[in-house]
């Protein structure tokens, strides 16, 4: 069976590859690898995501679920300095990634954690949860996140997923619906959408 990037220990050698980028107005320098989703730069969605997401208006802590190399989650730190930025990936390569590119971009208002789904994640309820979600694992994959998603967000709080329509966007539109007491989608740019669920 092929290795992907949802693999907890990639065996593929590294060869890591930093280059700077600019997100939300920050300069940041990031480095990538082998074995970790979207090496070579900032993926469209990811990107999307970051530049439409919306600080929520509850107090609290945000969690980036798949969170790679760290783009999302470093950003979002780096833009409200006052809540702490949680980043979760079940890679071990793209947590020690994601920990490398918070130290050489001097964000500390963050935490890494190798988790496999929501195992460790250490709070109960946050104001926002962000995923680009790792479709290539499968459907019921992506919609435990959003279920746990859903049962680890405060009172007023968001999940925001980025998704092209192509690969799923209708279906996760519809199990949001189920979950969550508002959807709307926020954006949509080449095929990408941009939804916001609000949790009740």
């Amino acid at each position: 069976m092929s290795e992907h990037y949802y693999s907890n220990k990639p065996s593929t050698p590294s060869e890591q590859k930093t280059w700077s980028t600019e997100l939300r107005g920050f300069s940041l320098r990031l480095t990538s690898d082998r074995g970790v989703f979207s090496k070579h730069e900032v993926d469209f969605g990811s990107r999307t995501l970051i530049e439409h997401f919306q600080f929520p208006e509850v107090e609290g802590d945000l969690l980036d679920v798949g969170c790679g190399y760290g783009p999302i989650g470093l950003t979002l730190a780096k833009a409200d300095p006052e809540r702490t930025v949680h980043l979760l990936d079940v890679n071990e390569r793209a947590c020690t990634l994601a920990r490398m590119n918070a130290r050489q971009n001097r964000v500390e208002n963050v935490l890494v954690f190798e988790s496999d789904g929501f195992d460790k994640v250490p709070h109960e309820e946050y104001a926002a949860i962000l995923t680009n979600p790792p479709i290539r694992a499968g459907k019921a994959t992506v919609f435990s996140i959003y279920e746990q998603a859903h049962a680890h967000l405060k009172s007023g709080g968001e999940l925001w997923v980025v998704i092209q329509k192509k690969q799923g966007a209708p279906s996760t539109l519809e199990k949001l619906g189920q979950l969550f007491g508002e959807v709307e989608t926020v954006e949509k740019n080449k095929g990408y959408f941009i939804i916001r669920a609000r949790k009740n």
